[in-house]
């Protein structure tokens, strides 16, 4: 995947299509358009993923919430395309059980969420919930707190790595001819007969003008920003979900719990991640800059382990167990602000400002439907529009080529490793030591592999993007960064002195985005 073209070039070219952003939305249009043959260029302001689609809570799932508040729609397009990625990318979409606990006198009870899930199934096709009485749910949540415990509903979904998710996608472009680019900013967009966008390296400075048929912004929480530009009035509501990563032996849990914070009934996640269990999230407006890194702040931490505190007493989750956080923020489409936070509709919604197309909203589950949707949407100004309105690709994610498994990787690992990289799978094989790097279940291969073909540019790319190194280690893996320079130095072109640049602001924004506030610092949202 080349990544490094200068801007001049990108503006040589006529495009049928500009996407301006790389997360799962603007990633899943490319992905689409360069499918069917359309000249694609993706450009992204920071590194892919770098957004909200690196900061879920890394689930794949049907929209059991929007679903108990009347989205009919929403849940079952996204129930189907749950199961179509189960089904084409295993290994990267993963079922995951969900256990919701009931107690007395809490809302819902096992009957009415029962109910809720006969529907559930019902549009999913297949029964995947039954009741476990009493203490029976102890055995798959040990340590859960008794005093009133009725029992639990067992049901099925699934999770991701989303960021992964994100870079499968840009490789799928990238192998049907889309040119994708990170760190380049589309500082003004003119509508036209071609259309414009002004292009800024943000390494270089550089500067150049594209010309495309049709631009579409998947640009999530920034949407307003190019949109206001257009004379269009703000819509986007920023909420940030923040999240909390502690040690799996710390709070063991063997499937994602749903449970209702103590002080406010908000539904909140226990859930296994990578080796860990997170703590998340939460649901607020976010006031600040949208272009630093989104933090967790004092009272969101206190609330997270009021919620841990709660149903786990004895498991004794303190500030000295968190080993990482990340927050995220959601570009939710409102203009209702006094609507609380997580009674908003996750629905995405589509505007077509003559010529330039933009979109925000929606759930990572959905990303191709909102794909398709937004080509139909565009259609108009592209040369043949019937190229985008028939049937999309058969797959979205190619297989894996079938070959033996190394030895000295289970199959699990070998399992995980298909789906994360389909076929560029014997790529990574070949890159690096097939052994893990410290606890965590990344492979040197695989880091080497990225820093060497997935367009990193710093360190916090690889190590809290291409991997999730950053949130799994101690100090964002400290101890580590050297001999991870020593491992990825051959295939990058950085000299000593960048590779102790890129440690210290690698750390630095590990300490201010990916850990917690200081104990010291002034709370706030």
């Amino acid at each position: 995947m080349n990544t490094a073209l200068p801007v001049t070039q990108l503006a040589e070219k006529q495009w049928d299509l500009i996407v301006i952003g790389g997360g799962i939305t603007g990633a899943g249009i490319a992905r689409i358009a360069a499918d069917r043959g359309l000249a694609t260029l993706l450009v992204e302001q920071q590194d892919f993923a770098w957004g909200t689609s690196s900061r879920s809570s890394k689930m794949v799932h049907g929209g059991l919430r929007y679903l108990g508040s009347g989205q009919y729609r929403l849940t079952r397009d996204a129930v189907r395309e749950r199961q179509r990625m189960l089904e084409e990318a295993p290994g990267l979409v993963e079922p995951l059980h969900y256990i919701m606990p009931h107690y007395q006198r809490q809302f819902p009870g096992p009957r009415i969420f029962g109910l809720l899930l006969w529907l559930y199934d019902k549009i999913a096709g297949r029964r995947n919930h039954d009741f476990l009485p009493g203490d029976r749910v102890l055995d798959w949540i040990p340590g859960l707190r008794r005093e009133r415990l009725k029992g639990g509903t067992r049901f099925a979904d699934a999770g991701t790595d989303d960021a992964r998710l994100v870079l499968r996608l840009i490789h799928e472009a990238d192998t049907d001819g889309a040119t994708i680019r990170n760190y380049v900013r589309a500082t003004h967009v003119r509508q036209g007969a071609p259309a414009s966008v002004t292009l800024e390296d943000r390494e270089t400075g550089e500067t150049a003008t594209a010309r495309a048929r049709l631009v579409v912004s998947a640009t999530g929480a920034w949407t307003d920003a190019l949109r206001q530009h257009l004379g269009a009035d703000r819509t986007i509501r920023p909420l940030r979900g923040s999240h909390l990563v502690v040690p799996f032996w710390r709070l063991p849990v063997a499937s994602s719990v749903t449970l209702m914070h103590p002080e406010d009934g908000r539904a909140m996640f226990i859930f296994p991640w990578e080796g860990m269990t997170v703590i998340g999230t939460t649901d607020l407006d976010h006031e600040g800059d949208l272009n630093d890194e989104p933090v967790v702040t004092e009272p969101e931490y206190r609330y997270m382990l009021t919620l841990a505190d709660h149903y786990f007493p004895d498991h004794q989750v303190t500030r000295d167990s968190i080993v990482a956080s990340w927050s995220g923020v959601r570009p939710v489409v409102s203009t209702n602000h006094d609507v609380a936070p997580s009674d908003e509709s996750r629905e995405h919604e589509i505007w077509d400002d003559s010529g330039v197309v933009s979109v925000a909203g929606g759930k990572l589950t959905t990303f191709r439907l909102i794909a398709e949707e937004v080509l139909a949407t565009g259609a108009p100004y592209l040369a043949d529009p019937e190229v985008v309105r028939g049937p999309g690709p058969n797959r979205v994610f190619r297989p894996a080529p079938e070959t033996d498994r190394p030895p000295g990787l289970s199959s699990r690992q070998w399992h995980r490793l298909k789906g994360y990289y389909g076929p560029d799978l014997p790529d990574v094989l070949s890159a690096g030591p097939l052994t893990r790097i410290a606890t965590t279940d990344t492979l040197w291969a695989e880091l080497v592999w990225a820093a060497g073909h997935e367009g990193v540019r710093h360190l916090d790319d690889l190590l809290l993007r291409r991997t999730r190194i950053g949130m799994l280690l101690p100090e964002g893996g400290r101890d580590w960064l050297d001999a991870i320079e020593t491992a990825c130095a051959p295939v990058m072109t950085w000299s000593a002195d960048d590779w102790g640049r890129e440690k210290a602001r690698y750390l630095t924004i590990w300490r201010q985005a990916y850990y917690l506030p200081r104990e010291d610092a002034e709370s706030g949202a």
